[in-house]
């Protein structure tokens, strides 16, 4: 793996606790913990006292819930959690990163795309960023 070059608050820009996430969603706290015991997104702690939150770029407009296939329906929903995500995470914890270092990786510039690899999912690219991630191991 290599070494994160800063931490989580200084890469992402805005974060959602779990109950700012439900308000987006439109959904409750816990329909938000299931996502997060599914994997489905990953939340890290942060201020004080320390609170789960998520990147908020991990939520798109529901018409954009597979930015591959954007002429698919999306789900109808004012706001959804990326499709992508879910399959990267468990590719990013089966090379070993904790949650905390895969949003270091998901939102860190890398030389073999153009910005970061959180730029590339929401662009539809998750294969080459899966390739990218099992290149950690």
């Amino acid at each position: 793996m290599t070494d994160a070059p800063a931490a989580p608050d200084d890469l992402v820009d805005e974060w959602l606790t779990l109950p700012d996430v439900a308000d987006r969603l439109g959904e409750d706290v816990a329909k938000v913990r299931r996502l997060v015991q599914e994997r489905r997104l990953i939340a890290v702690r942060r201020g004080e006292p320390p609170v789960l939150c998520v990147p908020a770029r991990f939520l798109v407009p529901g018409h954009l819930a597979n930015p591959a296939n954007p002429g698919v329906p999306g789900t109808g929903a004012a706001w959804t959690v990326l499709a992508a995500l879910q399959g990267t995470f468990t590719v990013l914890a089966d090379v070993g990163f904790t949650d905390e270092q895969a949003i270091v990786w998901l939102f860190t510039p890398t030389d073999e795309l153009p910005g970061t690899p959180m730029d590339a999912l929401l662009a539809g690219r998750k294969t080459l960023v899966r390739r990218l991630a099992q290149a950690e191991l």
